[in-house]
């Protein structure tokens, strides 16, 4: 007796039927997309183009508003500002989130703990974060009053030191955000196959040599994917720089969200302010697609093909 063999001509059928979802599962998520992240930037792209200082009806005043940007004084300054504190942000999370995932990746019940603890920040909200640092950074009664002299600033006042106070900002902002992308650095490492590493061992490498030539190249996907979210959400950053210094001093940490927020909501001028938000999204956008095609994680090839 032999087995009955499906008939060819039902293969194409029956995958159509009980294959991959069709089109229609896309729909929520495109009309999420729609309606939070794609109407509202065309709404800001048409007040761009309007002079409106936000009651009453915009009045359009065409390119009016992206000419007043070459007369903009704090405008340059204010991108310059924004990139700088983007590439601090890199420079100083990336290593250590990697370096803190793979230790938290560990299954030792000590680690679990001291991750749990040190995950806390995710908890607390930018506007806490930052109110909380602002007193650790009082020069008077905070910490920085102790520990301003061994950091170079004797009054202890380092959030009103032009040279210093970017780097504290960025400081402020890595611990805060570090954590979350020590989650996603965690849970790639979990997903190497122990196999590798137990062949490695077995081959006489340590664990450096290890963390080289295996934990490095499979997380190179990972890498790439927190550094677009960090670039990209260091470009918005805004809450805690107004919190904590203002802006200041002066304008050494007017980055440009700070710059749209006060054109807009203290100069009361929503056109000029949503062509400066135009701008950021361009310029955000830009070195996201710059990053991905740079790096071939737009290809999304497989790092475990054949394990």
């Amino acid at each position: 007796m032999t087995a009955a063999v499906p008939a060819l001509g039902r293969a194409p059928a029956d995958r159509r039927r009980h294959g991959r979802p069709g089109a229609l599962w896309a729909v929520p998520a495109g009309l999420f997309f729609t309606a939070f992240g794609l109407a509202p930037i065309l709404v800001v792209a048409y007040l761009s183009l309007t002079r409106w200082n936000g009651l009453g009806d915009p009045v359009w005043t065409g390119l009016d508003n992206w000419r007043a940007l070459r007369d903009d004084a704090d405008l340059t300054h204010g991108i310059w500002t924004t990139l700088l504190l983007t590439a601090l942000c890199w420079v100083v999370q990336t290593p250590l989130a990697l370096l803190l995932g793979v230790w938290a990746a560990a299954p030792q019940r000590n680690r679990a703990i001291l991750s749990a603890a040190f995950f806390l920040p995710l908890l607390l909200s930018t506007a806490a974060i930052a109110l909380a640092w602002l007193s650790l950074l009082d020069p008077n009664f905070g910490a920085a009053a102790t520990l301003g002299p061994w950091l170079g600033a004797p009054d202890g006042n380092l959030i009103g030191d032009p040279d210093r106070a970017l780097y504290v900002v960025a400081l402020v902002i890595a611990w805060q955000f570090v954590p979350f992308h020590t989650l996603i650095y965690q849970a790639a490492v979990r997903q190497i196959p122990a196999s590798l590493y137990e062949a490695a061992a077995i081959d006489g490498a340590d664990r450096v040599r290890q963390f080289r030539s295996i934990t490095l190249p499979l997380l190179r996907h990972t890498i790439v994917a927190s550094s677009v979210l960090m670039i990209v959400g260091s470009l918005t950053y805004f809450e805690t720089i107004l919190l904590l210094t203002g802006g200041g001093p002066g304008t050494e940490t007017r980055v440009l969200p700070l710059h749209m927020y006060i054109k807009g909501f203290v100069g009361f001028d929503m056109g000029y302010a949503s062509t400066l938000s135009v701008l950021l999204v361009a310029v955000g956008t830009v070195l996201s697609v710059l990053i991905v095609r740079a790096t071939g994680y737009h290809r999304m090839a497989s790092d475990r093909e054949g394990l």
